[in-house]
């Protein structure tokens, strides 16, 4: 299996980092020995309960991903390469970015 590109996202929300879940997964170990992510294992009896959430007990939490891409639409909307030349992100105590 591979990652979803978006996957910073599902991890923003949850607090797991995928990648290490995969490898673990990948070593033979149970996602139900895994304290974090038992929280988001769904038993027999929750999967009946159509008002069971189990991201509920997160709480308010938000991620958004944004992709930076560059089109030539006197070409067709082909794909072109170019520098960035300025970006400015805000940042705030509950804010984080990477590159």
């Amino acid at each position: 299996p591979r990652l979803q590109v978006e996957h910073p996202v599902t991890e923003g929300v949850t607090g797991l980092n995928v990648p290490s879940l995969q490898l673990l997964v990948a070593m033979g170990c149970r996602l139900a020995s895994m304290p974090r992510v038992r929280d988001f294992l769904v038993t027999d009896a929750q999967a009946d309960d159509p008002s069971y959430d189990p991201f509920a007990k997160l709480g308010a939490r938000h991620t958004v991903a944004a992709r930076v891409t560059a089109e030539n639409t006197a070409d067709g909307w082909k794909p072109t390469v170019g520098a960035i030349e300025q970006i400015n992100f805000q940042s705030l105590p509950d804010v984080w970015g990477y590159f």
